[in-house]
C-alpha cells in the first residue's frame, strides 16, 4: 500500500465516517426543510443552521470513532471529545447570538431604508443552532458512528 497523502486519507476510517455523517446530517436538513416548507431548497444542504446540527453530528461522530478506535480512556479521545464540546457550544451559543444580532440589525436597516437614508444588503440571520438542533446532531453523530464503525 502506498503511503501517499491521498491514499492515507482514503483509508482513514475515522475521517471518512466523520465526513459521511456530516453529509448525511446536511442531507437530513434538506429532507426536514422539504417536509416543513413543502419546497426544495439546495441552500439547506450547503448552508449552516437547521435540524440537525451537522457541526454537532460530525464532531460527535469523530469523537465516538476515536473512542471506538483508541479507547474511551485515551488521550486522543479526550482531545476529540473536548473539540466536540467546543464545537457544539459554539454552534448553539456564539453563532446563534450572531444570528440574533443580525435580526436586530436587519430591522434597523429596514427602518433606515424606508426613510430613504441607506440601501444595504440584508445580513444572514440563521447562522446558529438551537439547543435541540445541537442535541439532535449530537445523538445522530453518535448513532451513525457506531453504525458505520
Amino acid at each position: 500500500m502506498s503511503n501517499s497523502f491521498w491514499s492515507q486519507i482514503v483509508h482513514n476510517r475515522i475521517f471518512l465516517i466523520t465526513l459521511l455523517v456530516w453529509i448525511l446530517a446536511q442531507a437530513a436538513k434538506v429532507v426536514f426543510g422539504f417536509f416543513k416548507e413543502k419546497r426544495f431548497n439546495f441552500r439547506w444542504f450547503i448552508g449552516s443552521g437547521g435540524m440537525p446540527s451537522s457541526h454537532a453530528a460530525g464532531a460527535s461522530a469523530m469523537a465516538t470513532c476515536v473512542g471506538l478506535n483508541q479507547g474511551f480512556d485515551s488521550a486522543v479521545f479526550a482531545v476529540a471529545a473536548a473539540f466536540a464540546m467546543v464545537t457544539m457550544f459554539d454552534a448553539q451559543g456564539v453563532r446563534r447570538a450572531t444570528g440574533y444580532q443580525a435580526t436586530i440589525l436587519n430591522k434597523m436597516m429596514d427602518d433606515i431604508y424606508w426613510k430613504g437614508q441607506i440601501e444595504e444588503k440584508r445580513l444572514k440571520e440563521f447562522v446558529g443552532h438551537t439547543p435541540i438542533q445541537v442535541l439532535a446532531g449530537f445523538l445522530f453523530g453518535i448513532f451513525c458512528a457506531v453504525l458505520f464503525y
